[in-house]
């Protein structure tokens, strides 16, 4: 008998693509707010208030990004076990 994970919790599967994504979403964070800075710094010579909420994007995009993740782990959960319950008859392998 082979080992078949026939379906997926969804809320930890959800947990988990949320905090995925919510690391991910520091990467993006990171390049906005500080490209957003040297931009200002090249074109004004000097930062103002619009720097200061790019800076927000440190904060702001990761919480998008987790929120994001956690939807579409609820929906990659849900259509795994979904087609999974159709799909575990068949023997790929042989």
């Amino acid at each position: 008998m082979k080992n078949v994970m026939k379906t997926i919790k969804i809320f930890s599967f959800a947990k988990f693509q949320a905090v995925l994504l919510g690391c991910l979403g520091i990467i993006p964070g990171i390049l906005y707010s500080f490209g957003g800075t040297i931009y200002d710094i090249m074109t004004t010579g000097s930062v103002n208030f619009g720097t200061l909420l790019a800076y927000l994007a440190l904060i702001v995009m990761p919480i998008y990004f987790a929120v994001f993740g956690f939807i579409l782990g609820i929906l990659q959960a849900i259509i795994y076990n979904l087609f999974v319950r159709k799909l575990i008859d068949i023997d790929f392998y042989e």
